[in-house]
């Protein structure tokens, strides 16, 4: 959504610069100078500058404009519907794994989420799941984005999830940093919806535990002790590099997020940076072993700093577990 707030703002400017140097030209009074209405133009105003120019009969006959400006707004309404479907194209991407279970279950894992708009109050996201059939959604983290904390467009998904199945939840990296009244009253409401939270807590059913470890813990959990070998163990959790962690606690299959694809997935390569800022991480997307121990690392669907997603369509997982 950044990006598309800033096309918005600075394509808007351009053409109200266009206009208005238009008008000072007709006045002739005290002009916009040329490179600053190209530098506009430059930075992602091309189509604003290109209807000003147009609409106002501007600059239209003058190389510098006539020639650059056309050339950049076709540029630039080709990187923009490249981006949409990089940003916007759901895939669904289907794991299996076997951890003994006398009844097969399907989860649905929704990660790094990032207020990312998918149709009218998220409907698109949520047909997609609910063609799943799943018998429980789990939340990974990062359903809001600090960089731009709009509460609303979360709990529209989390209202339309609740209607389908059980919803777990585990909180991510900006949920920690997005303390306050606003992230406790989101939560309340979450809650209220029915939304289970399992925070450094865990549940458990006659065939297996479904624990979470809130994002805030990872680096000094102890709120349960290790599991032992009665029962399948699923696991919670937002940041795949703590596999160690989850493994130390008897986890059997862990659903992460964070790593958002590396972002850009490079053909052959992989993903080119995490959060972290490790350049071609190992681990971005995909299900791993670990000594025994599935991890499935979501794509998750919506961006943060980096508005744009390279060969790397949002993911919504499906888990059957057998």
């Amino acid at each position: 959504m950044l990006l598309v707030y800033y096309l918005i703002a600075v394509n808007l400017t351009a053409f109200i610069l266009y206009g208005y140097d238009k008008s000072m030209a007709r006045m002739d009074r005290r002009r916009i100078p040329e490179k600053t209405l190209l530098f506009w133009a430059w930075i992602g105003g091309s189509i604003g500058a290109f209807l000003g120019m147009r609409l106002f009969h501007h600059k239209t006959l003058k190389p510098k404009f006539a020639i650059p400006v056309p050339i950049l707004t076709a540029l630039e309404i080709a990187i923009i519907i490249f981006s949409l479907i990089g940003n916007y194209h759901l895939t669904v991407t289907e794991y299996e794994a076997s951890l003994g279970l006398e009844n097969d279950i399907t989860v649905i894992q929704i990660s790094d989420l990032h207020n990312q708009i998918f149709g009218i109050n998220e409907s698109a996201l949520l047909s997609k799941i609910k063609k799943q059939n799943p018998d429980m959604i789990v939340i990974t983290g990062d359903i809001v984005d600090k960089t731009h904390p709009s509460y609303s467009i979360a709990l529209s998904f989390v209202k339309g999830a609740v209607k389908i199945c059980p919803v777990y939840y585990v909180t991510g990296n900006h949920e920690a940093w997005m303390k306050g009244a606003k992230l406790d009253s989101f939560f309340d409401d979450m809650r209220d919806l029915g939304v289970i939270f399992l925070d450094d807590t865990y549940i458990e059913t006659d065939e297996y535990i479904l624990a979470g470890i809130g994002d805030a813990s990872l680096n000094s959990f102890n709120a349960y002790a290790p599991f032992d070998d009665s029962k399948p163990v699923i696991m919670l959790a937002h940041e795949p590099q703590y596999h160690d962690l989850y493994q130390s606690l008897g986890a059997d299959l862990v659903l992460t997020g964070h790593y958002h694809g590396g972002q850009i997935i490079i053909p052959n390569v992989g993903g080119l940076v995490s959060p972290e800022f490790e350049i071609l991480p190992k681990l971005y997307e995909g299900i791993h072993d670990f000594d025994g121990m599935k991890l499935v690392l979501s794509r998750g669907l919506g961006n943060s700093v980096l508005p744009v997603r390279i060969n790397n369509y949002p993911e919504i997982v499906v888990v059957k577990v057998s």
